[in-house]
């Protein structure tokens, strides 16, 4: 029978080979972010596998923190990779970087442009006198 650790290594591993492999292939940003999301979750779980001493005995505290910190500073790399990739369809109106728009010949979606700014209502120190 497998160790339950031997088992969660290879799990890692094979989430960061699929993460990478997901990161190389897929041109489109938010797919990038998802897949580097899913080699943070892969190495997680190496994290975990490595602080796994023996079955009888209680798992690493160290590598314990490091996983919850490391979930942590994920969720908010993330949310902020989203942000970026957000700012960037509505300033250029495509998903996928310039230089792989033009090795792929790919169509870009079209995103409505951000609004203009309005312009601000006169005060009283504008009006005339």
């Amino acid at each position: 029978m497998i160790a339950s650790a031997t088992l969660f290594g290879l799990c890692g591993a094979a989430l960061i080979g699929l993460g990478l492999y997901g990161f190389v292939a897929h041109p489109h940003l938010l797919r990038r972010l998802i897949a580097f999301n899913i080699v943070g979750s892969g190495i997680f779980l190496l994290f975990g596998a490595s602080g796994a001493r023996d079955p009888l005995s209680s798992t690493d505290p160290v590598a314990q923190a490091l996983i919850i910190t490391g979930i942590v500073v994920a969720l908010a790399a993330t949310a902020f990779g989203v942000g970026l990739v957000l700012a960037f369809a509505r300033a250029t109106g495509q998903t996928h970087l310039p230089e792989e728009s033009d090795v792929r010949q790919r169509t870009p979606r079209s995103y409505p442009p951000a609004r203009p700014a309005q312009p601000a209502p006169p005060t009283v120190a504008d009006a005339p006198e």
